[in-house]
């Protein structure tokens, strides 16, 4: 089970309405889906999506069935339960999410862990495809069944039945299954979560929702009864609150009826008790909330306007929600271009709308700000939504909006026919839970295509004035505690909001240019050479340049184009004295645009296009990776001869990014995880000077001349450059394009490559401990290191190994033993500059379990090198990978990924249609003997964190 999600705005960040970055919109022009569909009133209901079926029960189960053929032989079944925290009473708080935990340790028909177990040797993984989750209002689980294997849907529906009234809650894994929901909460404890426990009682005064947290507390998990778990599943696990929802590529007919069948078994239950409704209650002065740790990283300041979600379901509603979009996306854009100054108020900003809690939405303004800089950066809010309120927004803002919302649904309604099951899933949840409409994409595409046109500036800014009122105002600030950091009071900061209440502001000049994006075309080059792999699909072309290119068309999206593309040398080229500017200097380039443009004209220019491009430099080599849509190919092209042959020297920009990532920095070293996580980063890396742990000093550093003359000098030469595109493009149409941008890039002639600084993994055991921390838990991570031979049978052997592990360490040290939330396994290789492996295993726990449970992960390692894999978890791994490479095989980034992987290996690219195979003649003595070569138990690195109180953990 993933961790518990809370329906309400993310700890000091916003929740939001969907508006495109400021440099990337999307879409693609389609002609109107229904040019003769009737025109609805503001009044009249929205029509339900006629492809899903929708039932109800007689003892008051919904039922939501829909087919649908993406992804393939695949079917995302929910149980949807309207009941959560919020319900717990006084004796169980933390019950509702423990309830959601036991239905995986038992029920009537499956003993213990046979549902997981099941599942598992059908292919299906713990955590990506079987799932739960428990929020304030609604408690979901969530399974993903292959669909072409008889008798694995039945069973499907079969597990959902068993959950919705069949939870065993076996004595003994009730007490198993405490530990774990305690090292769960442990998992969530720090500085984030003091945070939010101060500052949750004032946005929520007032409301259960205030002290109703789904995780509970540590002293009512350690000393719940028992007793209190079955009761609170016996008063909220009612037919009249549940729902099942299946969505995939099956029979709908046979679905719906075994649905029917199955659930229509359960007996309606008396209602002994009303799901009651909380409320938020509202409050006319501004509330504040201001909260410091000696763990917090930053500052931060947020205002919360409160309002009353919209009643749903109406085609005036509907509309409403598109002026929303309109207005926020608005809005954040203006706060971005705030921040594209060196004295910017905050480092970072933006807007938002969306569900708090099922009872109450907020308009919410966020910042991080510099240290002693909340005054400042609460100022510049309240500023910026004077403005909106007072003089609104100008015709031009509006109108790149609608370009930028109208685009997004022209894409989504071009890929209609290819929407993830999950996504509809998803749509069905929230009808259920929120009476949130169910409509096709046509009617939705047709409802933007009427309103966008229509709705005025007038409407927008009345919005803006209606929503950034002083009524249900909250404001929250976090910030560290530590000297040198004064905290403002409550007093201070109303004379703040008094002043900007009366200070006058300016209404918004629109900064706009209509300059061309590539001004001066560049010489055509040509394909030159051009060969085919038809097995799968590639074709490759050389240019007259020396570019190499290797395209992948595919029809597994409607509207999307990806690509990558690099060469050899990356930061390795830079001396060490100059890495520094090296590491910054696509950061440099990045944030001041790019020919003509600076940032911001920049994603204003390319208003309406659905376009990314973003340059890297690496360790081993630099390059380009982005996508978009294929009509808008043209302009990403662009916008990589552009990255290539005119970065723009803007010293306000160089000065804004190093100021910001100075300032973000600025705390870093008050988090116990960075600590950890530099530590074990320093340790691995032998203290070699180019893992220096990243820090606000490294950026006092920085030169932008010298990043400049290294980002050009990387780019110059274009000749020993490979892209590779994979898409829904007609590679005879891209043709002329490559030969155009990619074909008229500079090229030299030179010959380089990446260059070995000498970074080795050190040799023997090395442990190491951190004392850091106030919070009551530890984790640990151990790395194995050493050499491999790089060919794919090894690196295949080695994830299977890997897999193997987690399985069998999951089982004892979380379900046997109850003293971890999780633990992760996980194993890489690489070939350059030397051939290595690393195979990392980590996990958190209570402090004084820590040495135990280290005792036992070298005890489970030490049985698979003596005796082998199991074979159950072996057949398990087989048929997950079998499973995965399915759905895989029909992914655009998947397949980019893997031609670019074997194509710079120099492998042959049809072995990756072989992986699969090779993976299944793995047996139990292969996993045994990579788990003796890659597990060496006299080398690896060991490095823990501990609270400050607590003593090193004794040797394994």
């Amino acid at each position: 089970m993933t961790p518990i999600r809370l329906r309400s705005v993310p700890f000091l960040l916003a929740l939001g309405v969907a508006t495109a970055s400021p440099d990337i919109a999307v879409g693609q022009t389609q002609t109107a889906p229904r040019p003769g569909a009737p025109r609805r009133a503001p009044t009249d209901s929205l029509p339900a999506d006629p492809a899903v079926t929708v039932g109800r029960l007689p003892n008051g189960i919904t039922y939501y069935v829909r087919a649908n053929r993406e992804p393939e032989k695949r079917a995302e079944l929910r149980l949807v339960v309207n009941a959560g925290s919020v319900l717990e009473d006084e004796r169980q708080r933390g019950l509702a999410h423990w309830v959601e935990h036991m239905a995986f340790n038992g029920t009537r028909g499956f003993a213990k862990h046979e549902i997981r177990d099941y599942l598992e040797r059908v292919g299906m993984r713990f955590g990506p495809d079987i799932n739960a989750y428990t929020g304030f209002d609604e408690t979901v689980y969530m399974l993903t069944l292959p669909t072409d294997t008889a008798g694995v849907l039945e069973t499907g529906v079969r597990i959902l039945e068993e959950w919705a009234r069949g939870v065993a809650f076996d004595p003994e894994e009730v007490e198993k299954e405490r530990g774990v929901v305690v090292e769960e909460w442990r998992l969530g404890q720090g500085a984030a979560a003091r945070l939010r426990d101060k500052q949750f009682p004032v946005l929520f005064r007032g409301s259960r929702y205030a002290e109703r947290l789904p995780i509970g507390t540590r002293e009512s998990l350690e000393g719940a009864d028992p007793a209190e778990l079955r009761r609170f599943y016996a008063e909220w696990y009612r037919p009249e609150l549940m729902a099942v929802v299946a969505v995939g590529d099956f029979d709908p007919e046979r679905v719906a009826r075994l649905i029917r069948e199955r659930f229509g078994a359960i007996p309606a239950s008396p209602v002994t008790r009303l799901r009651p409704t909380f409320t938020v209650p509202e409050h006319r002065e501004t509330e504040f909330a201001i909260a410091t740790d000696p763990e917090a990283t930053g500052s931060s300041v947020s205002i919360y306007h409160r309002f009353a979600p919209r009643e749903p379901g109406t085609v005036g509603a509907y509309r409403e929600s598109i002026v929303e979009s309109l207005f926020v996306g608005m809005l954040s854009d203006r706060l971005y271009e705030r921040t594209q100054t060196p004295d910017a108020p905050f480092i970072s900003a933006s807007a938002s709308s969306g569900s708090l809690v099922r009872s109450a939405a907020a308009q919410v303004l966020a910042a991080t700000v510099r240290d002693n800089g909340v005054q400042r950066g609460l100022e510049a809010l309240l500023a910026e939504a004077a403005r909106a309120a007072r003089h609104g927004f100008t015709p031009s803002e509006l109108e790149r909006q609608k370009e930028t919302l109208l685009r997004l649904w022209e894409q989504v309604y071009a890929e209609r026919e290819k929407t993830h099951s999950g996504q509809f899933t998803a749509e069905y949840v929230a009808h259920f839970l929120e009476r949130e409409p169910i409509l096709d994409v046509a009617t939705e595409f047709e409802l933007y295509r009427r309103f966008l046109p229509e709705i005025t500036l007038e409407e927008v800014n009345r919005m803006a004035a209606e929503r950034l009122r002083d009524h249900n105002r909250t404001v929250l600030v976090a910030l560290p505690q530590k000297e040198g950091i004064r905290v403002p009071t409550e007093a201070e900061l109303r004379v703040v909001m008094d002043a900007a209440a009366r200070r006058p502001v300016e209404a918004y000049a629109d900064r706009t240019s209509d300059r061309p994006l590539v001004p001066n075309p560049p010489t055509r080059g040509r394909v030159v050479s051009e060969r085919e792999i038809p097995e799968i699909g590639v074709r490759e072309w050389r240019l007259s340049n020396g570019v190499r290119v290797l395209l992948k068309p595919t029809d597994f999206k409607e509207d999307e184009i990806l690509f990558v593309g690099n060469s050899p040398g990356g930061l390795s080229l830079a001396p060490d004295s100059l890495y520094v500017p090296a590491l910054t200097a696509t950061g440099v380039v990045q944030t001041s645009g790019v020919g003509e443009l600076d940032l911001v004209e920049l994603g204003k220019r390319l208003s309406g296009k659905i376009a990314g491009v973003g340059p890297s430099i690496g360790e081993l080599r630099e390059g380009f990776s982005g996508g978009g849509s294929p009509r808008d190919v043209e302009t990403m092209l662009q916008l990589v001869y552009l990255y290539m042959t005119a970065p723009r020297v803007d010293t306000t920009a160089f000065l804004t990014y190093q100021a910001r990532a100075r300032e973000s920095l600025r705390n870093r070293s008050a988090s116990p995880e960075a600590a950890f996580q530099d530590t074990l980063r320093v340790t691995l890396a032998q203290n070699h000077p180019r893992a220096r742990p990243v820090s606000s000093e490294l950026f006092e550093r920085m030169d932008l001349h010298r990043s400049l003359a290294f980002y050009r000098d990387r780019f110059a030469d274009a000749g020993d450059f490979t892209f590779y595109f994979v898409g829904s493009f007609d590679p005879a149409r891209l043709r002329p394009l490559v030969e155009l941008y990619l074909g008229g890039l500079p090229s030299t002639g030179r010959e380089e490559s990446w260059r070995d600084v000498g970074l080795r993994y050190p040799r023997g055991v090395i442990r190491k401990t951190v004392r850091r921390g106030v919070e009551p838990k530890a984790r640990t991570q151990i790395v194995f290191t050493g050499p491999i031979g790089f060919q794919r049978d090894s690196v295949a052997v080695l994830d299977v190994m890997a897999e193997v592990l987690q399985l069998r360490l999951r089982d004892v040290l979380r379900e046997d033993l109850g003293g971890t939330y999780g633990v992760g396994v996980g194993a890489s290789a690489s070939r350059d500059p030397v051939s290595t492996y690393t195979a990392s295993i980590g996990f958190g726990t209570a402090p004084e379990r820590l040495e135990e449970l280290t005792r036992v992960v070298f005890a489970e390692i030490d049985s698979l090198k003596r005796n082998g894999p199991r074979e159950a978890d072996l057949q398990k791994v087989r048929e997950a990978v079998r499973r995965s490479r399915e759905t895989d095989l029909r992914d655009n980034a998947f397949w980019l990924s893997q031609i670019a992987t074997y194509s710079s290996y120099g492998w042959d690219l049809r072995e990756i249609l072989r992986e699969e195979e090779r993976v299944a003649r793995l047996d139990a003595a292969a996993v045994r003997d990579a788990a003796r070569r890659f597990l060496d138990t006299s080398n690896y690195v060991q490095v823990s964190l501990v609270p400050e109180n607590v003593p090193a953990p004794a040797q394994p």
